[in-house]
């Protein structure tokens, strides 16, 4: 089924026009408000995570020739979100690493397509669901916080519940702006946040400079491997073969048909560039990467056409690590958590409705016990696993739900 849109002319090389530039922000309504987040929540050096995901877009701007998105693996990011208490930076630097190597295995071995058959409609819509849930909770939960910021100061306007109007005032905001092309919904929230923070204290005290963050090699132990392959990577999986790969491929293939670029743009191939991006963003502490079919899209739908979209971003990204990234966390830190909740209501809101793609009851039962289980235990590859077992039964005896 081909996706809205007109077949792009063949062109040689990246383009830099307005629409490219335009196109280069169509993802950020995603990006922003968990990597914002996770810088804040899981204390993650800002410019080690601006510098690879940056990096990682210029190569992918270079390497597809297309508008191929650089995404923060959901999976990851909602479980280290909810529990920054066990998913510390090296358990995050773990994870990048471990879901690399897993991912160069699934290329070198020619897997993709053959995990894709375990990893069913109802197991990847029932993650996806789950992890929206988990992003919806954590939101609200920022919004009602009595304290303003995330660093646990309250600022002198929480006694008046300035977090909880303040969260109000930036949902119905975003809410108005969701589609607006000309004032994108994250970036305002984002400059409201900013100046209502920087009003209400949240730079009180705090020394601005230019200059990176420190960003230093992490080597994880051994426990950090097993909490991040258990916690996170398992999880992840099943979303980054379904989305990250193969959705990916079948998107660019609708968006851009008959165009010679597409020869790279395959799942295999996207496993293959997820693997070389990972291992060496996970040794720097940086937030797991992935492609995915949403910011393709979300690329496309704002005009882009070329590699020139991500790597104009990627540029960006890398200058705001390297000249901004003292100056940037301290403008990040500033944010109340009612304006960061919201971000993630938000993302939370645009992963939970995927689930109605399912058709039967069968896959609907699948994908809420998944939820169910996600919800109730704090480890989300035990809902995964039983998500899988129970489909399987399903589908091998013919249950009818």
């Amino acid at each position: 089924m081909r996706l809205a849109g007109r077949a792009p002319a063949q062109v040689s090389g990246p383009r830099f026009d307005r629409l490219e530039i335009a196109g280069s922000f169509g993802d950020l309504g995603t990006f922003l408000p968990i990597v914002v987040a996770m810088i804040l929540i899981n204390g993650l050096s800002p410019s080690a995570v601006l510098l690879a995901f940056g990096l990682f877009y210029i190569f992918t701007g270079l390497f597809y020739g297309l508008p191929v998105p650089v995404q923060p693996l959901k999976a990851v990011a909602a479980i280290a979100i909810a529990s920054p208490a066990l998913v510390t930076v090296p358990v995050i630097a773990a994870a990048g690493i471990l879901f690399g190597a897993v991912m160069f295995l699934l290329w070198a071995g020619h897997l993709v397509e053959l995990a894709a058959r375990l990893f069913t409609p109802a197991v990847v819509r029932g993650i996806q669901f789950s992890l929206g849930l988990i992003f919806l909770r954590k939101g609200f939960e920022l919004i009602v916080s009595g304290r303003m910021f995330v660093d646990g100061r309250e600022g002198p306007l929480a006694a008046h519940h300035a977090n909880l109007w303040l969260g109000i005032l930036v949902f119905v905001l975003v809410l108005v702006l969701l589609d607006n092309r000309r004032f994108p919904a994250a970036l305002v929230a984002l400059a409201v946040g900013i100046v209502v923070g920087i009003f209400g204290g949240g730079l009180d005290g705090v020394p601005l400079a230019l200059g990176p963050t420190e960003v230093s090699l992490i080597i994880p132990k051994a426990g950090d491997f097993w909490t991040a392959a258990v916690l996170l990577v398992l999880p992840q999986i099943p979303l980054t073969i379904g989305n990250a790969c193969i959705g990916t491929a079948a998107t660019a293939a609708s968006l851009f048909p008959e165009d010679r670029r597409l020869g790279r743009a395959q799942a295999a191939t996207f496993a293959f560039t997820m693997g070389l991006a990972n291992i060496p963003a996970g040794l720097l502490g940086a937030i797991p990467m992935c492609h995915g079919t949403g910011g393709l899209v979300a690329h496309h739908r704002f005009g882009a056409r070329t590699g020139g979209a991500p790597i104009f971003l990627g540029l960006i990204l890398v200058v705001m690590a390297l000249v901004f990234g003292r100056f940037g966390f301290a403008l990040l830190a500033s944010i109340p958590n009612g304006v960061l909740g919201v971000l993630l209501v938000f993302s939370g809101l645009e992963l939970c409705p995927l689930v109605r793609s399912l058709k039967t009851n069968e896959e609907y039962f699948v994908a809420l016990v998944i939820a169910g289980i996600a919800l109730a235990v704090p480890n989300m590859a035990w809902a995964f696993g039983a998500g899988i077992v129970i489909d399987q039964i399903i589908r091998r005896t013919r249950v009818t739900v």
